[in-house]
């Protein structure tokens, strides 16, 4: 039997100093990545989130990932990454009217999936108020991603939720529990070990919280956090959050879940392909050199480090991956 595989990707935007373009890939072609995951990039005309681009920078990007022998693994959008209610909490999260998500966020999204041959959306799952009561708002937030996903399924994309603090779908059981009362083929979660963690989830609580994601599991970010200072429960301070790792020196208990997950990848894979996706994503997204909100920031030799942490975790879970190789370079030039 052979083993298990994955498919490595990440988001190129952390491995470049400054987010051009030529610094991402160049980055991730030199580390062996074949995929990626697109957020924030500088086609030449600054940096912007994915979502802002023109056709113009749009058509640059293209070309640049054939230039780099690189394709999109997810559409990094910030979809519901925004308040659920008109609320003045506090907090510096913005306010979006469901309505216009309908109406340009989500389609826009769809067309830059499509637009890039990739057919996975990561998302959110929506900020309650904060201090307010999260059970008053999961029925909301659940319709409203239901919502999303039905669209994402229109365009024969899925969409994914990621689970992270202060958010509705802040642990596995809250987003096993959406994902299970949306029903929906379209809708996948997204588990973040470090991102649990950051909430004060001890290595043997996030095994529970992947376990309880696993029926509803699309693919793996992969990110390790060290010494949380957060009390579980409490409102997380992100931008606070100073302790990253690579995956094989945090809190997260990487090498226990992979075992789990060298078991269970078959099923994975069957569920994923089903949805015209070419296989199981891990998504590294370190932030080793620092992360918030909305992003984080490796470099190319912090990237390069939590690449190769990732791999160690694979390698003793008995999990393949590929990096590019000679042959590679051998088709490349016609040899």
């Amino acid at each position: 039997m052979s083993q298990p595989s994955i498919l490595l990707s990440g988001f190129a935007d952390e491995a470049a100093n400054q987010k051009t373009l030529d610094q991402q890939f160049s980055a991730f072609a030199a580390l062996g990545m074949r995929y990626f995951s697109i957020r924030f990039v500088d086609a030449g005309s600054g940096i912007k989130n994915v979502m802002a681009l023109s056709d113009a920078e749009l058509e640059i990007v293209k070309a640049k990932m054939e230039e780099y022998g690189l394709l999109v693994s997810s559409i990094g959008s910030p979809i519901g990454k925004v308040k659920l209610c008109d609320v003045e909490d506090g907090t510096k999260t913005p306010y979006r009217p469901f309505a216009s998500y309908m109406e340009d966020e989500v389609p826009r999204a769809c067309e830059l999936a499509n637009f890039f041959d990739c057919k996975l959306i990561r998302g959110f799952s929506f900020y309650h108020p904060k201090g307010s009561k999260l059970e008053d708002h999961v029925n909301q937030a659940t319709e409203q991603v239901g919502q999303i996903a039905e669209i994402c399924d229109r365009h024969g994309l899925t969409y994914g939720l990621e689970v992270e603090a202060n958010l509705i779908g802040q642990n596995g059981e809250l987003l096993a529990a959406m994902h299970q009362d949306i029903n929906h083929d379209a809708l996948v979660l997204i588990f973040d070990g470090g991102n649990l963690v950051t909430m004060g989830y001890s290595s043997q609580e996030v095994l529970e919280q992947y376990k309880l994601m696993k029926p509803g599991l699309g693919w793996l970010h992969i990110k390790d956090f060290l010494k949380p200072e957060t009390v579980k429960g409490e409102h997380v301070d992100e931008d606070a959050l100073k302790h990253f790792v690579p995956a094989d020196m945090g809190d997260s208990g990487h090498r226990e879940i992979f075992q789990d997950l060298a078991t269970f990848l078959p099923e994975l894979e069957s569920r994923m392909t089903a949805r015209g996706v070419p296989g199981v994503f891990l998504d590294l997204e370190p932030h080793v050199k620092g992360g918030g909100q909305f992003g984080g920031f490796s470099g190319p030799d912090g990237f390069g480090v939590a690449l190769r942490a990732l791999c160690r975790v694979c390698d003793a879970a008995g999990i393949n991956y590929q990096l590019r190789d000679f042959s590679d370079i051998q088709n490349s030039r016609g040899f």
